[in-house]
């Protein structure tokens, strides 16, 4: 199995088959994606990678860490795990408006 990667800071424009090409230049690419917001379908800036061996991956970073790309220089390292993140609304803490306190004379 490859490693997967990520990629930050990247022109807002750059499209999958953009990102694609670029990383080919290090190896077979399994995947490119770009992270859009849900709402607008626009680029979020950062995307995910995976290459199809641990060394083509390390040589990818090593190419590209710090790349221009449009102007713009790339951030590009392992991906970390997805964390599990609570479902619903987050926090805690107090609800409503007034804490409560009795009649003052």
């Amino acid at each position: 199995m490859g490693k997967r990667l990520y990629v930050g800071n990247l022109p807002y424009g750059v499209t999958n088959s953009e990102l694609e090409q670029v990383f080919a230049a290090f190896g077979s690419v399994e995947s490119a994606q770009v992270v859009t917001d849900r709402e607008t379908g626009r680029s979020k800036g950062f995307a995910f990678v995976e290459m199809a061996t641990d060394d083509q991956a390390q040589a990818a970073i090593k190419g590209l860490d710090g790349k221009d790309l449009s102007g713009r220089p790339l951030t590009v390292n392992e991906a970390r795990p997805r964390e599990d993140r609570p479902s619903g609304r987050g926090g805690g803490g107090r609800q409503g408006g007034y804490g409560g306190g009795g009649r003052r004379y």
